[in-house]
């Protein structure tokens, strides 16, 4: 093996690492999330303001431009 395979192949090896330790966090983010939405985001729905429809409003926001990007949806459409 050449010095510059060798090179390549810790490369995608520490890239590996590097994605599945984010990809890890990003799981753990959607389960908190999850469990926060089963719960309504803590909202008692007989007390719903305004306040609270427009931080979900904010963070679906958020979301669906983190969708877009991966699926190439809307402004990141290539």
């Amino acid at each position: 093996m050449t010095d510059r395979t060798a090179r390549a192949a810790r490369n995608q090896e520490n890239s590996l690492a590097a994605f599945l330790a984010k990809k890890a966090e990003f799981d753990a983010l959607l389960a908190e999330l999850t469990q926060a939405s089963e719960d309504h985001f803590g909202a008692d729905p007989e007390e719903v303001l305004w306040g609270e429809a427009a931080w979900l409003s904010d963070a679906t926001a958020k979301l669906k431009d983190i969708a877009d990007q991966h699926f190439r949806r809307g402004e990141y459409e290539a």
